[in-house]
């Protein structure tokens, strides 16, 4: 049913399998894996992130993180990519770059040095957005791309398979607030080969999945936009 979808050999980066692997679609919450993945390589995870006023604003899903609340960078992180929470991928962009669009500009250079070719960035938490005429898309085969750069190729893989992996984790927020996350991604959960993983869904986009696989020195990306949407 996907709209595009796309099998990569994580190894070498071929792609093995691919149905319009190249077209440019929204991939909603998908993008948080590179978001993930420089704010590991740009921060000390045990850092403080203050909230600004936009992170706060941030439409759902959402923490609820409000105007000048301090956060663990490691407790957004969980909470952005177990949860997929919106607010916390805005807040940590916002701490890494100073602003969304020095971020966007980071994301686009890592992009561009990864080789991904059909994919622009304008928000960290994915959420459709349009700047001079771009929209924020990606593709089948770029996704499987920077899946591949996030869980074996970067520096911080190892971090970022942990956090992506984990099934519960729990902080203590502002106001000694008690926050427990949980993963909801089935297929990570339900299969041991699996070991990273990310949902995405927008009314636009569609729902979206880019996942990587592991076993006996066997690796594989893969992808799947527009893959269906509610009944309505």
């Amino acid at each position: 049913y996907a709209r595009a979808c796309s099998v990569m050999d994580g190894t070498n980066g071929r792609v093995l399998y691919e149905k319009e692997g190249d077209k440019e679609l929204s991939n909603a919450s998908t993008t948080k894996i590179i978001t993930c993945i420089l704010v590991l390589e740009n921060c000390n995870i045990e850092e403080c992130v203050t909230v600004s006023n936009e992170a706060a604003k941030q439409p759902n899903v959402k923490l609820g993180i409000k105007k000048g609340e301090k956060y663990k960078i490691k407790d957004l992180l969980y909470a952005m990519m177990l949860e997929s929470y919106n607010d916390c991928a805005y807040a940590l962009a916002e701490f890494v770059s100073g602003d969304i669009d020095k971020f966007s500009e980071l994301m686009n250079e890592k992009l561009s040095q990864i080789g991904c070719e059909h994919t622009y960035f304008i928000t960290p938490n994915g959420l459709d957005a349009q700047i001079s005429g771009k929209s924020h898309h990606s593709s089948a085969n770029d996704l499987c791309r920077i899946m591949k750069y996030c869980v074996w190729d970067s520096a911080k893989s190892e971090e970022f398979q942990k956090i992506t992996q984990t099934k519960n984790y729990s902080f203590i927020a502002e106001n000694n607030r008690n926050v427990t996350v949980t993963n909801h991604n089935r297929l990570l959960l339900e299969n041991e080969n699996i070991i990273s993983g990310k949902t995405g869904f927008t009314a636009k986009a569609g729902y979206c999945y880019v996942g990587a696989y592991e076993k006996d020195g066997i690796k594989y990306c893969f992808s799947l936009l527009a893959c269906g949407w509610p009944e309505v």
